[in-house]
C-alpha cells in the first residue's frame, strides 16, 4: 500500500477511491492504504466496499454510484477469483475510459501471471491499468527452480506467480528454522492454556486447543534467519516484516504487461533495477522519484487530472460577500449569475480558462447592510456549508490554515488615509527650499571659499591687491557671485583655479537642488497632514476608523496593540468622509486604516480630498478560498497566472469601475533642500580646500626662508664691494 501512495503522490493526485472485498483481507489493506495516503497529504475520498461473492448487480450499484463522485482515481484491492468482475462491470459502464485512473494492488498480477497465454478480451478489460507484483530477482536459483518445476507439470499449465515463490520460500523458511531449533536442543511439546475457557452455549471448544511450549524460541530463532531464496534475500527487521520489501509497476497495455519501473521502501519509485539501487545509499526524495510513461485508458500518454466536477447534478456552490461599502469589487446584481464586480469579473475570467465546465451557483453572503464577516465565510467554507468564496478575501494566516487560497489575483496591504490642508504660497516663499541649517551652512562657505581664493591669489594676482577695504569688498563680492557664475576676478595660481572649480561644481548642485525644490512650491498644490505614518498614528489617543466587518479591527489590536476604546466601525463611505472631515474635536476620527484598494477607490470618489499618508505597514494580496485539497484551486491558480501573462491586469479589468489611474497616490511633503543632502559635496571641498592650504604654507614658509637668506648674502656681498681690498677683514684678505 505504500507503493500505491507513492504513484498518487508521483502523479499529484490528492483523493481516490478504494475499492475493496469486505472482509479482513480488504479492510485491513484498505486501512493501511489510508495511513500510507495520509504521510502523502492524500485521502481515501470513498471506501466502496462490497461483500465476498457479491453479484454483479451490486457491484453495478456500486460502481455507478462512485462514478457520480469527483475523484477519478480507483484502488482496487479485491481476491483473485473475483477482481476481473469489477472490471467487467467498469468496461461496460464506460469507466475503462480517458480520464478515469485504475490501480490494482498485486492480486492481478498474480492472476494474469498464472495463465500462459491470457485471453484477448481480459486483457481488453484492463487496458491503461496500472498494477503491482512482487519484486522477484532474476538469480541462478529462480531459474533453476523454474526449468525444475516446468520438467514436474509437463502435463499440466506450468504457469505460476510470486504467491508460489513465496509460498516455496516459507517452506524452506520453517524446514531452517526447525533445524535450528532441533540443533539447539528443542524439544516438540503442547499443553493446555489455561486463558482459553469455552463460551456458554459456543460451538468453538477453546478448551481443546493446545500451545506449543517452546513457541517463542522457535519464533526467535525464524526471526533471526537470514538467507537467499527464489523472492531474494529472507531476512527480518525489527518489526517483523521483510527488509527491502518491493514491487515491480506494471502498465497493461496492447497484449501484455509492460514494466514502467520499481517500487522498494529503500528508494521509493525508480527505473534503475534494484540490485543497482542497493549499492548506493537509501534515497526517497521527491527528485529521485521516475517512472517510464504510463499508457492510461483511452490509449493517451497525458496524465488524468484524477478528477471531474461530480457528476450529480449539483453546481459549486460559491458564497460572495454580499457588501454594503465599495460594491465595485463584489455586490448583488439584478441579472445572470446574480452577483457582479471587479473580483467576480476575474473568477469568471479565469474559469473560462479551464479546460473543462464548472457549473456553479452564487449564494450571496450576508445581508447587504453592512459588510459580512469574512472570517466566518472562510469558516463556513471550511465547514463545507459552501465549496468555495470569491470575491475581496485577503489571504492571512490563521484562514490559511483551514482552507486553501489560489494564486492571489490583486496585491493589497495596510495604509492610512487622513484629512490634508493646503499650503499656501507666502512672499517668503523662496527662502522654503532650503532650512536655516542650509542658508547658514552655505552663506558660511561662500565666505570661506573667498577667503581661501583670496589666500592663493593676492600676492600674484592684481585682482586681489589693494587697499584692506577694497580687499574685503572683493572677498565678498567673489564670493556671492560665483553662485550666479559672474566673478569677473581670474584666478592666476594653479591652486586658486582647483578651489574654484570645485567650489564651482557644489555651487551646480545647489542650484539644481534650490530650482527644483521653488518650481515644485511655486507650481504644485502642497498638502500636508499632521498624521506623518502608522508609528505617529498609534503613539497618540486619537480614535482610528476602521471598515466594518474588516480583519484591521482584529490586526490593530492583537499585533499593534492599540486599545479598543480608540477604534471607530464605519459602515459606509458616507461616514468615512464624514468621521474625516469632523476629525477627533468633532466625535469623528484622526485618519483611517484600511486595505489599499479600498483606500484607492475611495480617493478617487472623494476627488482626493483626503490623501495616504505614510507607507503601507502591511503586505497582503487578496484569492479565492476553496476547501482544503481542493483540485480546483490548483487549475484556478494556474488560470490567474495565466491572465496576468496574457496581459490581463488590474488596470484593465477595473477600468469599467474608475478606480485606476486616479491622482491619489500619496502625495510626498514638499522636500526641502537639507544641508545632509549636499553634505558629501561640503567634506570634500573642506578636505581638499585644507589640503591646499596646508600645501600654499609650506611651499609658502620654505621659500621665505630661503629668500631670507638670499638676501642676507646679497647684502653682505654688496658692503664688501663698498669697502675695497684694502678694508676687507684680515681673515677674508688672508684668503686672497
Amino acid at each position: 500500500m505504500y507503493a500505491i501512495a507513492d504513484l498518487v503522490e508521483f502523479y499529484r493526485w490528492k483523493e481516490v477511491i478504494a475499492i475493496f472485498v469486505n472482509d479482513d483481507y480488504g479492510r485491513s489493506g484498505i486501512s493501511i492504504l489510508g495511513d500510507a495516503l495520509a504521510k502523502k497529504f492524500a485521502k481515501i475520498a470513498y471506501k466502496a466496499a462490497f461483500t465476498p461473492r457479491a453479484p454483479i448487480s451490486d457491484i453495478n450499484d456500486l460502481l455507478v454510484g462512485v462514478n457520480l463522485m469527483e475523484s477519478r482515481v480507483y484502488v482496487v484491492h479485491v481476491n483473485l477469483d473475483f477482481g476481473l468482475t469489477i472490471f467487467s462491470v467498469a468496461k461496460d459502464l464506460g469507466m475503462i475510459t480517458s480520464g478515469y485512473v485504475w490501480i490494482a494492488t498485486d492480486w492481478l498480477s498474480a492472476v494474469l501471471d498464472l495463465s500462459e497465454s491470457v485471453d484477448p478480451d481480459t486483457m481488453d478489460l484492463l487496458q491503461g491499468v496500472v498494477a503491482l507484483r512482487h519484486y522477484t530477482p532474476d538469480s541462478d536459483v529462480k531459474r533453476s527452480f523454474t526449468s525444475r518445476w516446468k520438467n514436474l507439470r509437463l502435463k499440466e499449465t506450468s504457469s505460476f506467480n510470486t504467491y508460489a515463490l513465496y509460498a516455496y520460500d516459507s517452506v524452506w523458511l520453517v524446514a531452517r528454522a526447525l533445524d535450528v531449533f532441533f540443533n539447539e536442543g528443542g524439544n516438540i511439546s503442547f499443553s493446555k492454556d489455561p486463558k482459553l475457557h469455552d463460551t456458554n452455549a459456543s460451538t468453538l471448544h477453546f478448551t481443546t486447543l493446545r500451545t506449543f511450549d517452546e513457541g517463542q524460541k522457535l519464533l526467535q530463532i525464524l526471526l533471526a534467519m537470514n538467507f537467499t531464496g527464489l523472492t531474494g534475500q529472507i531476512q527480518f527487521d525489527s518489526e517483523k516484516n521483510l527488509i527491502h520489501p518491493a514491487y515491480d509497476v506494471l502498465n497493461i497495455g496492447g497484449t501484455g504487461l509492460r514494466r514502467i519501473g520499481y517500487w522498494s521502501n529503500y528508494s521509493g519509485l525508480s527505473i534503475v533495477a534494484l540490485e543497482i539501487l542497493y549499492k548506493k545509499p537509501p534515497n526517497t526524495s521527491a527528485s529521485n522519484q521516475h517512472l517510464y510513461s504510463v499508457i492510461c485508458p483511452g490509449e493517451t500518454t497525458t496524465r488524468p487530472r484524477g478528477w471531474v466536477f461530480p457528476n450529480n447534478g449539483k453546481p459549486l456552490r460559491i458564497a460572495v460577500p454580499y457588501r454594503a461599502t465599495f460594491k465595485e469589487f463584489v455586490t448583488k446584481d439584478g441579472s445572470p449569475p446574480g452577483v457582479k464586480g471587479y473580483s467576480i469579473d476575474v473568477f469568471e475570467a479565469a474559469v473560462n480558462l479551464l479546460p473543462y465546465p464548472v457549473p456553479r451557483t452564487y449564494i450571496l453572503y450576508g445581508d447587504g447592510l453592512r459588510n459580512p464577516s469574512y472570517n466566518n465565510l472562510v469558516l463556513d467554507v471550511a465547514q463545507n456549508k459552501y465549496d468555495a468564496g470569491v470575491g475581496d478575501i485577503i489571504i492571512v494566516t490563521n484562514r490559511t490554515k483551514i482552507v486553501d487560497f489560489t494564486q492571489p489575483y490583486i496585491e493589497s496591504g495596510l495604509v492610512i488615509v487622513a484629512p490634508v490642508k493646503k499650503i499656501k504660497s507666502s512672499a517668503w516663499a523662496f527662502l522654503q527650499p532650503c532650512t536655516i541649517q542650509m542658508w547658514c551652512v552655505t552663506g558660511t562657505f561662500f565666505l570661506f571659499v573667498g577667503a581661501v581664493v583670496w589666500i592663493l591669489e593676492h600676492r600674484m594676482n592684481e585682482d586681489f591687491r589693494g587697499p584692506l577695504r577694497q580687499q574685503l569688498i572683493t572677498v565678498f563680492w567673489f564670493s556671492f557671485s560665483t553662485m550666479f557664475f559672474a566673478h569677473r576676478e581670474n584666478t592666476v595660481s594653479t591652486l586658486g583655479r582647483l578651489v574654484l572649480i570645485l567650489w564651482l561644481f557644489v555651487v551646480l548642485i545647489i542650484n539644481s537642488s534650490y530650482t527644483v525644490s521653488l518650481t515644485s512650491i511655486l507650481t504644485v498644490q502642497q498638502l500636508t497632514s499632521r498624521i506623518e505614518g502608522i508609528d505617529n498614528l498609534i503613539s497618540s489617543t486619537e480614535p482610528i476608523g476602521v471598515q466594518d466587518g474588516s480583519y484591521d479591527y482584529d490586526y490593530l489590536i492583537e499585533e499593534l496593540n492599540v486599545a479598543k476604546s480608540r477604534l471607530r466601525m464605519l459602515k459606509s463611505e458616507e461616514e468615512y468622509v464624514n468621521a474625516l472631515q469632523q476629525g477627533p474635536s468633532g466625535g469623528g476620527v484622526a485618519a483611517i486604516v484600511d486595505e489599499l484598494p479600498y483606500v484607492e477607490l475611495f480617493l478617487f470618489n472623494t476627488k482626493c480630498v483626503f490623501k495616504i499618508v505614510g507607507q503601507e505597514f502591511t503586505k497582503s494580496e487578496w484569492g479565492f478560498a476553496f476547501q482544503r485539497d481542493s483540485p480546483l484551486a490548483v487549475d484556478l491558480s494556474t488560470a490567474i497566472l495565466q491572465l496576468s501573462e496574457n496581459g490581463v491586469s488590474k488596470k484593465s479589468m477595473i477600468s469599467g469601475y474608475h478606480a485606476v489611474d486616479a491622482p491619489h497616490k500619496p502625495t510626498k511633503s514638499m522636500q526641502t533642500g537639507s544641508l545632509s543632502r549636499v553634505s558629501g559635496a561640503y567634506s570634500l571641498s573642506v578636505a581638499l580646500y585644507a589640503s591646499l592650504l596646508l600645501l600654499y604654507f609650506s611651499v609658502g614658509c620654505s621659500g621665505s626662508i630661503a629668500n631670507t637668506a638670499q638676501r642676507a648674502r646679497n647684502r653682505r656681498l654688496r658692503r664688501l664691494n663698498l669697502q675695497g681690498p684694502d678694508e676687507q677683514p684680515a681673515h677674508l684678505a688672508s684668503r686672497t
